[in-house]
Protein backbone atom coordinates (compact mmCIF):
# COMPACT_ATOMS: atom_id res chain seq x y z
CA UNK A 1 0.00 0.00 0.00
CA UNK A 2 1.55 3.78 -0.93
CA UNK A 3 2.63 5.86 1.21
CA UNK A 4 0.32 8.83 1.42
CA UNK A 5 2.46 11.88 1.81
CA UNK A 6 -0.53 14.21 1.77
CA UNK A 7 -1.90 13.10 4.86
CA UNK A 8 -1.83 15.19 7.63
CA UNK A 9 1.18 14.16 10.75
CA UNK A 10 1.43 16.20 14.02
CA UNK A 11 5.04 16.56 15.68
CA UNK A 12 4.35 17.53 18.68
CA UNK A 13 7.89 19.09 20.43
CA UNK A 14 8.55 20.49 16.85
CA UNK A 15 11.33 22.97 18.19
CA UNK A 16 13.30 20.51 20.86
CA UNK A 17 16.06 18.44 19.22
CA UNK A 18 14.19 15.23 18.37
CA UNK A 19 11.35 16.99 17.20
CA UNK A 20 12.80 19.21 14.90
CA UNK A 21 14.78 16.26 13.34
CA UNK A 22 11.92 14.16 12.81
CA UNK A 23 10.31 17.07 11.26
CA UNK A 24 13.42 17.51 8.92
CA UNK A 25 13.44 13.30 8.41
CA UNK A 26 9.43 13.70 7.13
CA UNK A 27 10.18 16.45 4.71
CA UNK A 28 13.12 14.73 3.01
CA UNK A 29 10.60 11.70 2.66
CA UNK A 30 8.40 13.94 0.66
CA UNK A 31 5.47 14.32 3.50
CA UNK A 32 3.97 17.65 2.76
CA UNK A 33 0.94 18.45 5.41
CA UNK A 34 3.15 18.64 8.65
CA UNK A 35 1.24 20.40 11.82
CA UNK A 36 2.84 21.97 14.34
CA UNK A 37 2.33 24.27 17.30
CA UNK A 38 5.11 26.39 19.82
CA UNK A 39 4.43 25.86 23.47
CA UNK A 40 3.22 29.64 23.45
CA UNK A 41 0.21 28.55 20.93
CA UNK A 42 -0.55 25.19 22.55
CA UNK A 43 0.25 24.37 26.30
CA UNK A 44 0.19 20.35 26.11
CA UNK A 45 -0.05 20.05 29.88
CA UNK A 46 -3.47 21.97 29.29
CA UNK A 47 -6.35 19.16 28.55
CA UNK A 48 -8.58 21.79 27.02
CA UNK A 49 -6.10 23.68 24.70
CA UNK A 50 -4.68 19.88 23.57
CA UNK A 51 -8.78 18.69 23.28
CA UNK A 52 -9.35 21.73 21.22
CA UNK A 53 -6.44 21.63 18.82
CA UNK A 54 -7.04 17.85 18.26
CA UNK A 55 -10.55 18.30 17.47
CA UNK A 56 -10.05 21.23 15.15
CA UNK A 57 -6.80 19.96 13.01
CA UNK A 58 -7.73 15.70 13.57
CA UNK A 59 -4.39 14.61 12.53
CA UNK A 60 -3.84 11.24 10.46
CA UNK A 61 -0.73 10.29 12.85
CA UNK A 62 1.32 11.90 15.86
CA UNK A 63 4.84 11.88 16.78
CA UNK A 64 5.14 12.25 20.23
CA UNK A 65 8.58 13.71 20.85
CA UNK A 66 7.94 16.88 23.50
CA UNK A 67 8.83 16.04 27.06
CA UNK A 68 10.52 18.10 29.56
CA UNK A 69 13.97 17.16 29.67
CA UNK A 70 17.27 17.43 31.43
CA UNK A 71 20.70 16.25 33.16
CA UNK A 72 20.94 14.99 36.85
CA UNK A 73 21.35 18.52 38.40
CA UNK A 74 17.75 19.83 36.84
CA UNK A 75 16.03 15.82 37.57
CA UNK A 76 17.38 15.79 40.85
CA UNK A 77 16.00 19.72 41.63
CA UNK A 78 12.73 19.96 39.75
CA UNK A 79 11.15 16.50 40.73
CA UNK A 80 8.12 17.64 40.62
CA UNK A 81 7.86 19.49 36.81
CA UNK A 82 9.14 16.51 35.73
CA UNK A 83 6.60 13.96 36.54
CA UNK A 84 3.80 16.37 36.16
CA UNK A 85 4.72 17.66 33.01
CA UNK A 86 5.52 14.64 31.00
CA UNK A 87 3.13 12.81 32.51
CA UNK A 88 0.33 15.19 32.13
CA UNK A 89 1.95 16.24 28.29
CA UNK A 90 1.25 12.02 26.99
CA UNK A 91 -1.65 11.61 28.72
CA UNK A 92 -3.40 14.45 26.84
CA UNK A 93 -1.77 14.14 23.90
CA UNK A 94 -2.31 10.22 23.53
CA UNK A 95 -6.25 10.36 24.98
CA UNK A 96 -7.29 13.20 22.84
CA UNK A 97 -5.13 11.73 19.64
CA UNK A 98 -7.69 8.71 20.58
CA UNK A 99 -10.78 10.91 20.41
CA UNK A 100 -9.73 12.48 17.37
CA UNK A 101 -9.64 9.40 15.72
CA UNK A 102 -5.94 9.38 15.16
CA UNK A 103 -4.87 6.29 14.18
CA UNK A 104 -1.37 5.86 14.79
CA UNK A 105 1.29 7.35 16.73
CA UNK A 106 4.74 7.16 18.01
CA UNK A 107 5.46 7.84 21.57
CA UNK A 108 9.93 8.60 22.25
CA UNK A 109 10.72 7.30 25.31
CA UNK A 110 14.07 7.58 26.91
CA UNK A 111 16.62 4.55 28.31
CA UNK A 112 16.04 5.75 31.74
CA UNK A 113 13.19 3.59 31.94
CA UNK A 114 15.00 0.23 32.78
CA UNK A 115 16.30 -0.62 36.16
CA UNK A 116 19.94 0.93 37.08
CA UNK A 117 21.33 -2.37 37.06
CA UNK A 118 19.81 -3.72 34.27
CA UNK A 119 22.26 -6.34 32.55
CA UNK A 120 23.60 -5.49 29.61
CA UNK A 121 22.80 -4.49 26.78
CA UNK A 122 19.66 -3.44 28.00
CA UNK A 123 16.45 -5.47 26.47
CA UNK A 124 13.34 -4.60 25.85
CA UNK A 125 12.59 -6.85 28.13
CA UNK A 126 14.28 -5.46 31.36
CA UNK A 127 11.65 -2.81 31.48
CA UNK A 128 9.89 -3.41 35.23
CA UNK A 129 12.04 -5.64 36.52
CA UNK A 130 14.14 -3.70 39.41
CA UNK A 131 14.77 -0.59 41.22
CA UNK A 132 15.17 2.56 38.93
CA UNK A 133 18.08 5.05 39.19
CA UNK A 134 16.51 7.39 41.63
CA UNK A 135 18.08 10.71 40.02
CA UNK A 136 15.73 10.61 37.30
CA UNK A 137 13.08 7.90 38.99
CA UNK A 138 10.46 10.85 38.68
CA UNK A 139 11.09 11.42 34.79
CA UNK A 140 11.45 7.62 34.22
CA UNK A 141 8.04 6.92 35.98
CA UNK A 142 6.96 9.61 33.69
CA UNK A 143 8.07 7.77 30.32
CA UNK A 144 7.35 4.54 31.41
CA UNK A 145 3.84 5.23 32.01
CA UNK A 146 3.31 6.99 28.79
CA UNK A 147 4.68 3.25 26.96
CA UNK A 148 2.00 1.68 28.81
CA UNK A 149 -0.75 4.56 27.49
CA UNK A 150 0.12 3.43 24.42
CA UNK A 151 -0.09 -0.35 24.95
CA UNK A 152 -3.57 -0.03 26.95
CA UNK A 153 -5.19 1.87 24.26
CA UNK A 154 -4.14 -0.46 22.06
CA UNK A 155 -5.33 -3.73 24.33
CA UNK A 156 -8.64 -1.73 24.56
CA UNK A 157 -9.41 0.12 21.61
CA UNK A 158 -7.11 -1.54 18.92
CA UNK A 159 -9.58 -4.20 17.57
CA UNK A 160 -12.39 -1.96 17.51
CA UNK A 161 -11.17 1.52 16.64
CA UNK A 162 -8.11 0.14 14.35
CA UNK A 163 -5.57 2.52 16.79
CA UNK A 164 -1.72 1.56 16.55
CA UNK A 165 0.29 3.20 19.18
CA UNK A 166 3.78 2.65 19.33
CA UNK A 167 7.41 3.40 21.61
CA UNK A 168 10.56 4.19 20.65
CA UNK A 169 12.89 3.63 23.05
CA UNK A 170 16.54 5.70 22.42
CA UNK A 171 19.64 5.53 23.79
CA UNK A 172 21.72 9.00 24.45
CA UNK A 173 21.39 11.63 21.82
CA UNK A 174 23.17 14.25 20.65
CA UNK A 175 23.31 16.63 17.65
CA UNK A 176 21.95 19.94 16.21
CA UNK A 177 19.14 22.06 18.60
CA UNK A 178 20.82 20.29 21.93
CA UNK A 179 20.97 22.00 24.69
CA UNK A 180 24.25 23.41 26.38
CA UNK A 181 23.28 24.96 29.44
CA UNK A 182 26.06 24.85 31.88
CA UNK A 183 24.05 23.24 34.75
CA UNK A 184 21.31 21.47 32.39
CA UNK A 185 22.72 20.15 29.69
CA UNK A 186 23.43 16.15 29.06
CA UNK A 187 27.73 14.94 28.70
CA UNK A 188 28.23 15.68 24.92
CA UNK A 189 26.53 19.18 24.73
CA UNK A 190 28.25 20.10 28.17
CA UNK A 191 31.81 18.63 26.92
CA UNK A 192 31.30 20.27 24.12
CA UNK A 193 30.89 23.54 25.67
CA UNK A 194 33.36 23.47 27.96
CA UNK A 195 36.15 22.05 25.63
CA UNK A 196 35.41 25.38 23.22
CA UNK A 197 35.38 27.65 26.20
CA UNK A 198 38.65 25.90 27.26
CA UNK A 199 40.21 26.35 23.96
CA UNK A 200 39.03 29.99 23.73
CA UNK A 201 40.51 30.45 26.60
CA UNK A 202 43.73 28.97 26.40
CA UNK A 203 43.15 26.94 29.23
CA UNK A 204 45.87 24.40 30.35
CA UNK A 205 43.83 21.52 31.24
CA UNK A 206 39.91 20.70 31.27
CA UNK A 207 38.62 18.63 34.34
CA UNK A 208 36.02 15.70 33.99
CA UNK A 209 34.06 14.25 36.84
CA UNK A 210 34.79 11.23 37.67
CA UNK A 211 37.37 8.31 36.78
CA UNK A 212 36.23 8.29 32.51
CA UNK A 213 36.10 4.39 33.16
CA UNK A 214 32.11 4.29 32.80
CA UNK A 215 30.42 3.26 29.19
CA UNK A 216 28.11 5.09 27.59
CA UNK A 217 26.00 4.77 23.92
CA UNK A 218 25.63 7.93 21.83
CA UNK A 219 23.02 7.85 18.73
CA UNK A 220 23.16 11.58 16.76
CA UNK A 221 19.85 12.81 16.70
CA UNK A 222 18.98 12.67 12.68
CA UNK A 223 19.80 8.52 13.18
CA UNK A 224 16.87 8.69 15.79
CA UNK A 225 14.70 10.45 13.93
CA UNK A 226 15.06 7.66 10.97
CA UNK A 227 14.62 5.31 13.03
CA UNK A 228 11.39 6.74 14.45
CA UNK A 229 9.86 7.34 10.66
CA UNK A 230 10.84 3.97 10.01
CA UNK A 231 8.87 2.03 13.10
CA UNK A 232 6.13 4.22 12.50
CA UNK A 233 5.99 3.22 8.50
CA UNK A 234 6.21 -0.49 9.42
CA UNK A 235 3.21 -3.09 9.07
CA UNK A 236 1.10 -4.01 11.91
CA UNK A 237 1.96 -7.54 11.01
CA UNK A 238 5.65 -6.95 10.99
CA UNK A 239 5.33 -4.86 14.47
CA UNK A 240 3.53 -7.16 16.54
CA UNK A 241 5.65 -9.91 14.90
CA UNK A 242 8.47 -8.21 17.12
CA UNK A 243 7.06 -7.02 20.00
CA UNK A 244 3.74 -8.36 22.50
CA UNK A 245 0.44 -6.16 23.76
CA UNK A 246 2.12 -5.71 26.82
CA UNK A 247 5.98 -5.18 26.09
CA UNK A 248 5.68 -3.38 22.79
CA UNK A 249 8.61 -1.12 23.14
CA UNK A 250 11.25 -1.21 20.84
CA UNK A 251 15.04 0.22 21.72
CA UNK A 252 17.03 2.66 19.67
CA UNK A 253 21.38 2.46 19.81
CA UNK A 254 24.17 2.69 17.97
CA UNK A 255 24.93 -0.29 18.50
CA UNK A 256 28.55 0.42 20.43
CA UNK A 257 29.29 2.39 23.72
CA UNK A 258 32.39 4.25 24.74
CA UNK A 259 34.31 5.00 27.75
CA UNK A 260 33.74 8.61 28.53
CA UNK A 261 37.41 8.77 28.69
CA UNK A 262 37.20 7.93 25.04
CA UNK A 263 33.82 10.27 24.21
CA UNK A 264 36.18 13.08 26.24
CA UNK A 265 39.09 12.59 24.12
CA UNK A 266 36.71 12.53 21.10
CA UNK A 267 35.03 15.59 21.67
CA UNK A 268 38.67 17.47 22.53
CA UNK A 269 39.71 16.30 18.98
CA UNK A 270 36.63 17.91 17.35
CA UNK A 271 36.78 21.27 18.91
CA UNK A 272 40.95 21.33 18.28
CA UNK A 273 41.83 21.70 22.20
CA UNK A 274 45.34 20.49 22.78
CA UNK A 275 45.42 20.96 26.83
CA UNK A 276 45.77 18.23 29.14
CA UNK A 277 42.25 15.89 29.74
CA UNK A 278 41.84 15.00 33.49
CA UNK A 279 39.77 12.82 35.67
CA UNK A 280 38.92 13.91 39.23
CA UNK A 281 38.43 10.28 40.83
CA UNK A 282 36.58 11.83 43.65
CA UNK A 283 33.16 12.97 41.99
CA UNK A 284 30.65 10.10 40.76
CA UNK A 285 31.20 8.21 38.25
CA UNK A 286 27.27 7.17 38.04
CA UNK A 287 26.21 3.42 36.06
CA UNK A 288 29.02 1.66 34.86
CA UNK A 289 27.65 0.94 31.95
CA UNK A 290 24.31 2.24 30.33
CA UNK A 291 23.98 0.29 26.58
CA UNK A 292 20.80 -0.62 24.56
CA UNK A 293 20.16 -3.94 22.80
CA UNK A 294 18.79 -2.73 19.52
CA UNK A 295 18.99 -5.94 18.39
CA UNK A 296 14.74 -6.23 17.97
CA UNK A 297 14.93 -3.11 15.63
CA UNK A 298 18.13 -4.59 13.65
CA UNK A 299 16.17 -7.93 12.84
CA UNK A 300 13.42 -4.99 11.73
CA UNK A 301 16.33 -3.93 8.69
CA UNK A 302 17.36 -0.71 10.93
CA UNK A 303 21.11 0.20 12.14
CA UNK A 304 22.31 3.69 12.57
CA UNK A 305 24.73 5.17 10.33
CA UNK A 306 25.96 8.03 11.93
CA UNK A 307 29.13 7.07 13.43
CA UNK A 308 30.71 9.61 16.52
CA UNK A 309 32.95 10.90 14.43
CA UNK A 310 30.84 12.81 11.89
CA UNK A 311 28.25 13.43 14.81
CA UNK A 312 30.34 15.30 17.21
CA UNK A 313 31.35 17.21 13.78
CA UNK A 314 28.17 18.00 13.17
CA UNK A 315 26.94 19.05 16.55
CA UNK A 316 30.30 20.92 16.76
CA UNK A 317 28.98 22.59 13.91
CA UNK A 318 25.71 23.79 14.84
CA UNK A 319 27.37 24.81 18.19
CA UNK A 320 29.25 27.13 16.45
CA UNK A 321 26.39 28.44 14.57
CA UNK A 322 23.99 28.99 17.17
CA UNK A 323 25.22 28.59 20.30
CA UNK A 324 28.81 29.84 20.35
CA UNK A 325 28.22 33.54 20.69
CA UNK A 326 25.19 33.36 23.36
CA UNK A 327 27.81 31.88 25.73
CA UNK A 328 30.84 34.68 25.03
Amino acid sequence: MPTDLNQKIYVAGHRGMVGSAIVRNLVAHGYNNIVTRTHAELDLTNQAQVKVFFQQEKPAQVYLAAAKVGGIYANNTYPAEFIYQNLMMEANVIHQSFEAGVKKLLFLGSSCIYPKLASQPMAENSLLTGELESSNEPYAIAKIAGIKLCESYNRQYGQSHGIDYRSVMPTNLYGPGDNYHPENSHVIPALIRRFHEAKEANAPEVVIWGTGTPKREFLYVDDMAAASVFVMELSKAIYDQQTSPMQSHINVGFGEDVTIAELAKAVGNTVGYSGQINFDSTKPDGSPRKWMDSSRLNRLGWKAKIDLSAGLARAYADFLQHTAEKIT
